[in-house]
């Protein structure tokens, strides 16, 4: 793969049509990332993967998507088996912890082996670390693992494990933390009141704890506590500060989703904003041709630290899978479910 510059791009449709696919070789974007309006059945997914990586010449392109489980699960029967939401394995964690953490690695392996070997798809936006509060938004709701810090550590741990394990990269979200926010960050800009004191002892803590894993997605979310003016996406002062700074993290940062409706203002100077305030990729999801133009004129080359931190995380992908997926595993996670339903 040829160089790179710092955003990751959707697509319109099943297929690339001959716009998107000049587009992309012009303006390279690090990755792509799939929805559902991008799927139709397997073998058209298999090919739509192989363009995308075919537009910017390798077989380690990352290529993304939401594969959580529970709401969150872009690939749905047929195309992959049905995986429950984080509560769920934070529930057989609560009643055996041994079972907790290795169903979240199994979790893990299987959504990689149904990701990578199924459709080519290399990296895969888990683990949700996120901590829900009392009067939150259900946004985050059961794609939580749980309501403490060290629970969603540990099981977000084990199924980022499982997912490497597999040959896929794992993207932890929503740094600094989602699960306070009482609005959805897709339709409006939430605000978090909480003090920074709160924030440090509670909502950052499994971010700082898994500060090691190779990449992870901002949040947007304003906190008034550590920059009342913009959210964290868009903040020098919260990502320098606090993502860098307090919680340790040195992976790849990409933004969520540029084209939500948290952010508001030209595409352009969004884009711009987000890689100005320290994040190493904007992310661009709806596959919008001209916010697409514009999110790319807003973007440098991928360079220095950032470059390292992304040839860090695509080492994962190189890496390929190190354990093997098994049926045993998908009757083991099974019966991990089941015994404590």
């Amino acid at each position: 793969m040829n160089g790179s510059k710092a955003w990751i791009s959707g697509c319109i449709g099943q297929r690339l049509n001959a716009d998107e696919r000049a587009f992309f070789a012009d303006e390279r974007p690090w990755g792509f990332i799939l929805f559902g309006r991008n799927i139709g059945e397997p073998s058209q997914v298999r090919d739509l993967v192989a363009e995308l990586k075919d537009t910017r010449g390798g077989d380690d392109v990352p290529v993304l998507i939401d594969q959580e489980g529970g709401r969150v699960q872009r690939l749905r029967p047929p195309f992959a088996p049905r995986f429950p939401p984080a509560a769920e394995i934070g529930r057989v964690y609560g009643d055996d912890e041994a079972a907790g953490r290795r169903a979240a690695w199994l979790q893990g392996r299987l959504l990689a082996d149904d990701l990578l070997t199924g459709y080519g798809i290399n990296t895969n936006c888990i683990p949700c670390l996120d901590l829900p509060s009392p009067g939150s938004h259900s946004i985050i709701g059961d794609r939580a693992y749980g309501d403490r810090p060290a629970v969603v550590a540990t099981l977000g741990r084990a199924a980022a494990a499982g997912l490497a394990a597999g040959g896929v990269l794992p993207v932890m979200k929503h740094i600094p933390g989602h699960g306070r926010a009482e609005a959805d960050s897709h339709l409006e800009l939430p605000t978090v009141r909480a003090s920074r004191a709160e924030l440090e002892s509670h909502d950052f803590q499994p971010f700082a704890e898994l500060a090691d894993l190779p990449a992870g997605m901002t949040a947007h979310i304003r906190f008034e506590a550590l920059d009342p003016d913009r959210p964290a996406t868009l903040s020098p002062r919260v990502i320098s500060e606090i993502i860098r700074g307090a919680l340790g993290f040195g992976g790849l940062l990409m933004s969520d989703d540029m084209s939500m409706k948290a952010l508001q203002g030209d595409m352009a100077e969004l884009a711009r904003a987000a890689i100005a305030a320290g994040c190493d990729l904007a992310l661009h999801c709806n596959g919008d041709l001209a916010e697409m133009r514009a999110v790319a004129s807003g973007v440098p080359e991928l360079a220095d630290e950032s470059l390292r931190r992304a040839e860090r995380a695509r080492a994962v992908i190189r890496a390929g899978a190190t354990v093997p997926a098994t049926d045993a595993m998908r009757a083991e996670f099974a019966e991990l479910l089941a015994a404590t339903a």
